[in-house]
């Protein structure tokens, strides 16, 4: 790949797309009252928007990845960011729940291939041996957003009307769309990286695993999160200011996180895995029993905010590894699986809510997630060591 002018400036425009995208999914979280105020529906039935955003990414990472994968990887990244800033203005301006859902899932379809895409030039743009703080930074984004983005457009939106946090996410991408296409250089598409090579990785029993770990596993984080807003008001006792505090809490510990997840998968990526995994089981379980506590609550959002940031970062690097030639669908099919998880968590969340179970019981349905991802990621462990016979121990990727 050409090196850049100004490299930082490239990658900075890979996470500042990730700032924008990370707003938009995790900010409906923060405002779900005043949303479900706004289109007069309940608070368990506005959570669906969250998942018409996740199932947006499980449809579009796929079909975009497969069919962009011979397309010049720069162009494709501002035709993502365009669709995205096009699904966030009709989210805006959307007059009814049904409209604002349809909104809500347009805003979806260029996320993961955003994500997936953006890690392939990270990695191109990476020294040898530093593939995984490659995607670490580029992923960085994400906790930004939750740092910055979505504490900021919480607060926008219980000051201005919450149409007013996707406006300023509007605006994001607007800026994204800029910097992108004035530092990432240009690369003529790789015409061997065909439709049905892609979609073969698919075929690849490893690659199913992993997306079957994210996709289940994962679900556990977003079951409490996607509720982050009623717990800290209903069970923690605290006013509707204090949201934002959370929301920034979690943020920050998922900065540190993906610093720490790269170093770590440039250590080793399934044990990085394992690690995170068993850790955002264990810490939702403690949430949920330390909720009612302003201080306890707040340092175990972080914890969980971190270990998910490892799991996360390191399924990315495991999918690069396992798909062969098939890298641009591998990366994004991560965020599909990831986002299939925050649709099956913000609706499991959601209806034992609806159950009357109370707000700390989406903790436990995370509980139950989680354990579901150990066992499917017991059987990819089991197959990894009976295909090469080594530990789990085994580096990044190098650039594909």
């Amino acid at each position: 790949m050409p090196r850049p002018r100004h490299p930082f400036l490239a990658t900075l425009a890979l996470i500042l797309g990730g700032v924008a995208i990370g707003t938009t999914e995790f900010v409906t979280m923060g405002l779900l009252p005043q949303i479900a105020d706004g289109v007069s529906v309940g608070i368990p039935e506005a959570g669906h928007t969250i998942s018409a955003y996740a199932a947006g990414v499980v449809v579009g990472a796929p079909l975009i990845a497969a069919l962009g994968a011979t397309l010049p990887r720069k162009g494709l990244l501002l035709a993502l960011m365009v669709a995205f800033v096009v699904g966030n203005v009709l989210s805006a301006v959307a007059p009814s729940y049904e409209t604002l859902f349809g909104a809500r899932f347009v805003a979806g379809l260029p996320h993961g291939a955003f994500f997936g895409v953006g890690a392939l030039v990270a990695v191109d743009l990476a020294p040898p041996g530093r593939s995984g703080r490659a995607v670490g930074r580029m992923m960085l984004g994400l906790p930004i957003a939750n740092v910055l983005g979505v504490p900021g457009a919480t607060w926008l939106g219980q000051h201005a009307g919450w149409r007013s946090a996707y406006w300023l996410v509007t605006v994001l991408g607007l800026a994204t769309v800029a910097l992108l296409a004035a530092t990432v250089p240009h690369l003529p598409g790789d015409r061997s990286r065909t439709v049905r090579a892609e979609l073969g990785a698919l075929r690849n029993l490893q690659v199913v695993l992993t997306l079957a770990v994210g996709a289940v596993g994962f679900g556990g984080m977003f079951a409490m999160y996607s509720y982050i807003a009623p717990t800290v008001t209903e069970v923690t006792g605290l006013p509707q200011s204090a949201v934002p505090v959370f929301l920034l809490v979690f943020g920050a510990a998922g900065v540190v996180g993906n610093l720490v997840a790269g170093r770590m998968g440039d250590w080793s990526v399934l044990r990085s895995v394992v690690i995170g995994m068993v850790g955002v089981g264990a810490s939702l379980a403690v949430f949920a029993l330390v909720a009612p506590y302003a201080v306890p609550a707040l340092v175990v959002l972080a914890m969980t905010s971190l270990l998910t940031a490892v799991l996360v970062i390191n399924l990315q690097l495991r999918l690069m590894q396992v798909a062969g030639p098939a890298q641009t669908l591998a990366a994004a099919g991560n965020h599909a699986a990831l986002n299939l998880a925050n649709a099956l968590g913000a609706w499991l969340g959601g209806a034992v809510i609806a159950a009357g179970f109370g707000y700390t019981a989406p903790s436990w349905v995370g509980v139950a997630l989680a354990g579901l991802g150990l066992v499917v990621l017991a059987v990819s462990v089991r197959v990894h060591q009976r295909d090469t016979g080594r530990t789990l121990h085994r580096r990044a990727p190098a650039t594909p």
